[in-house]
């Protein structure tokens, strides 16, 4: 039996890669109970996850990639609360355009469990919308976290660097269609969804990244 509980924020900033700008809105994910926390995606806003967090422990700050609207404030609330960072390497490239003197604390591993509140994540390596994008399953909270790489009508985008369409209708296929169609997405941005309502529509989703 798990107390974890989800909690949502929207934190608002800057996309920036390829030399562009976007305003965009984030979601910020905690999954935890009254005592302890992990934090999917810091972005932007360390005080308001910080104040979002309250007196709980935080365990982990884990990045479902290295954009940096996804992983802007994670340094700060790291020094605030003596949390680790946690990214998969293939993300380091990413991850040093942002902040490129301070390295994550630790690597993610497509497989890992990572254990919060009596509630297990197994971490999905997704690439695809960057080479090191995890997704997050937590099946005792009937959920997956997938970042950038599933949305509410379709595949994260593939029009940057670091991307790769085939890859990431891959993953999406192998690695996130196949969870219960239940299994409730919530995503980087947007409104949450289910893989039940996004599998008929993967035929569709080729089509058009072709």
């Amino acid at each position: 039996m798990t107390d974890a509980r989800i909690e949502h924020l929207v934190t608002s900033g800057q996309f920036t890669l390829d030399g562009g700008h976007w305003d965009v809105d984030n979601n910020v994910w905690i999954v935890g109970d009254d005592r302890e926390a992990i934090v999917i995606d810091a972005a932007h806003d360390a005080d308001a996850i910080a104040e979002a967090l309250g007196d709980r422990r935080l365990l982990a700050i884990v990045c479902t990639h290295a954009h940096n609207d996804h992983i802007d404030a994670a340094p700060a609330l790291a020094e605030r609360t003596g949390a680790t960072i946690w990214l998969h390497p293939d993300d380091l490239p990413l991850w040093k355009q942002t902040h490129p003197d301070r390295l994550p604390d630790n690597r993610l591993a497509d497989g890992q469990v990572i254990e919060v509140a009596g509630t297990e994540l197994t971490v999905l390596h997704t690439p695809g919308h960057a080479p090191g994008a995890v997704c997050l399953h937590a099946p005792g909270l009937g959920t997956v976290f997938t970042g950038d790489t599933l949305f509410q009508g379709g595949p994260g985008a593939t029009g940057r660097s670091y991307s790769h369409f085939p890859t990431i209708i891959d993953s999406i296929r192998d690695r996130l269609l196949v969870l219960p169609p239940e299994t409730v997405v919530r995503t980087g941005h947007g409104e949450s969804t289910t893989i039940g309502a996004e599998a008929p529509h993967l035929d569709a989703w080729i089509a058009r990244g072709h």
